[in-house]
């Protein structure tokens, strides 16, 4: 029975069945057809085109997780393959609140007015560990970027995986690169790995430093500032513009005590202020500076090809790794022999080699 308070035993209390709510959906809205994917030879001729709609499109492709998306994605990048590597790919890095976001927007200004072309900035964004979200806001705060003609600027989440993040982005570069963007600037997040991994897809390496924040040198270690081709102090005016330059005497005094650079170039310090643009342009004439010191002595193509072989490893170990873990067996031998292991059952290592010899045994199969 609907209502039992309608029944013979509660005589006089009668309660009405109520009026049928509408749905909450509007019974004369359609739906808009999903749009067609475009095919491996769209996308291709629309970022050839120079297509930003087209090009985003592909690097959603390539940022994405599903097989089908990536299948096409790599079918992209192949067909693009012959039309990248005529860009100067430069490396953005400095500790948190350094102002990188800030100078790359004085930066990209100033490289599209004093050498014209196409300016691509990659920005990778740091994911919350329990949200794994991101705030993707490094495009507010490239006010006149983001707003450029000539100019694409993309935020790309970190969400938990550095290396597969970092293999994005060098496939972003390869894109953009046949897009016709013969400029590439790609930031880091921040001090630590992901320096690394940036270090091994650009051309140029620049850190970005701070003055008056106590011991100088403890900023940057001494890894990061072995990578650098180029360290620049930002905020260099007003009052702090002499511990600035203070600063900037500190680092060059260090990197002498370093070993001379595979390249032979010598990495310079200079100072500059992001935020009232002075002396950006002294730092571009260092970076194409050193473009042409390394193109001369043939580094150039040389450290290209090591960073292609680097990646062919990288993307070697990742997928052995993704292949390992999605393995049925070995999926369903995880737990248990995890709580082997944290029972005293089994030792790490020997938990670890049970489960590869299984994985290896179900390749042979």
């Amino acid at each position: 029975m609907e209502h039992p308070e309608n029944s013979e035993e509660y005589k006089g209390l009668v309660v009405n069945a109520g009026v049928e709510q509408p749905s909450s959906v509007n019974p004369y809205m359609k739906r808009k057809p999903r749009r067609r994917q475009p095919t491996a030879a769209e996308f291709v001729e629309g970022i050839l085109k120079g297509d930003v709609t087209m090009l985003s499109q592909a690097v959603t492709l390539v940022e994405s997780v599903r097989p089908e998306h990536q299948a096409l994605a790599q079918e992209v990048i192949a067909k693009c393959l012959p039309y990248t590597g005529r860009s100067v790919r430069v490396g953005i890095s400095g500790v948190p609140g350094a102002g990188k976001s800030t100078s790359i927007d004085a930066f990209g200004l100033h490289v599209l007015e004093q050498y014209g072309g196409k300016l691509a900035v990659l920005a990778i964004d740091p994911s919350s560990e329990r949200s794994k979200g991101s705030i993707l806001g490094d495009k507010t705060r490239m006010e006149k970027l983001a707003v450029h003609p000539k100019s694409f600027i993309r935020p790309s989440p970190a969400a938990g995986s550095l290396g597969g993040v970092a293999r994005k982005t060098r496939e972003t570069i390869f894109l953009c690169e046949a897009a016709g963007f013969d400029k590439i600037f790609v930031e880091t997040v921040g001090v630590g790995q992901s320096e690394t991994a940036v270090h091994s897809m650009v051309d140029f390496f620049l850190l970005i430093q701070l003055s008056g924040t106590g011991d100088e040198l403890q900023g940057i270690k001494r890894g990061i500032m072995e990578m650098a081709d180029g360290i620049v102090i930002n905020k260099a005016d007003g009052d702090n513009l002499e511990r600035a330059r203070l600063a900037a005497t500190q680092f060059r005094n260090a990197l002498h005590l370093f070993p001379a650079p595979e390249s032979g170039w010598t990495p310079k310090v200079l100072t500059y202020s992001g935020f009232y643009n002075l002396g950006v342009k002294e730092i571009w004439d260092m970076v194409y500076e050193y473009i042409d010191f390394v193109k001369a002595n043939g580094y150039f193509e040389h450290r290209r090809n090591e960073q292609s072989k680097y990646w062919m490893y990288e993307s070697i170990n990742e997928q052995l790794r993704d292949s390992f873990y999605h393995n049925p067996v070995v999926s369903s031998l995880l737990e248990l022999k995890e709580k082997q292991v944290l029972q005293g059952q089994l030792s790490s290592f020997i938990a670890a080699k049970e489960l590869l010899d299984t994985y290896f045994e179900e390749m042979k199969i």
